[in-house]
């Protein structure tokens, strides 16, 4: 564990390979998890704001969902997840081609929303927790993301260098460049 700034940052964070395959995986992040994507609290605002950009774009089934029980929910530990259709995919979950992808992310591509996802969804397969004032970046190794792993190696990325846009997103380029620099230095005393 490291720190760069105010952020602690696991060792995982830059020792694991990623790059991510979904014609391996099939996006299979979207529709498997025991609950919908993680949502900061002002997200949930930001989901009902944009939800008339991307309804189209749903299944039905998704649709009847957000009609029933709205976009986003609240745990009963009090977390903010997106909701979900069943016990499977993500309502904002879009097939193509048999590959799960993100209808938000569509839309920004597009230009039609803001932002291109959550920022849990962004940063995945970093997970943020957060303890005081202090975030903790974990790396989450999950099976469906084992060819991204092989992928990584491949290609030698790091799941830190692949998810340089999400970690902009959130910390800002100045903390991104800092966070390089401290892997780098980290690299060369190994």
């Amino acid at each position: 564990m490291f720190a760069v700034g105010d952020v602690l940052i696991s060792d995982e964070v830059v020792d694991a390979p990623f790059t991510c395959n979904l014609a391996a995986c099939r996006g299979g992040c979207c529709v498997q998890g025991d609950a919908g994507a993680p949502l900061e609290e002002e997200e949930c605002g930001w989901l009902d704001q944009i939800l008339p950009d991307v309804l189209p774009d749903l299944s039905a089934d998704a649709r009847a969902v957000i009609e029933s029980q709205g976009s986003w929910e609240k745990t009963r530990d009090g977390r903010f997840v997106t909701s979900c259709v069943g016990d499977a995919e993500c309502v904002f979950v879009i097939f193509e081609s048999g590959i799960a992808k993100c209808a938000i992310q569509k839309a920004y591509f597009e230009g039609r929303v803001d932002r291109p996802k959550p920022m849990s969804c962004h940063l995945f397969p970093i997970r943020v927790a957060r303890h005081g004032d202090t975030d903790v970046l974990n790396y989450e190794a999950i099976d469906i993301c084992a060819p991204a792993r092989t992928c990584g190696r491949k290609f030698d990325v790091d799941v830190a260098r692949f998810l340089e846009e999400p970690l902009v997103r959130k910390y800002g380029q100045q903390w991104y460049n800092e966070f390089c620099a401290a892997v780098d230095e980290r690299s060369r005393n190994a």
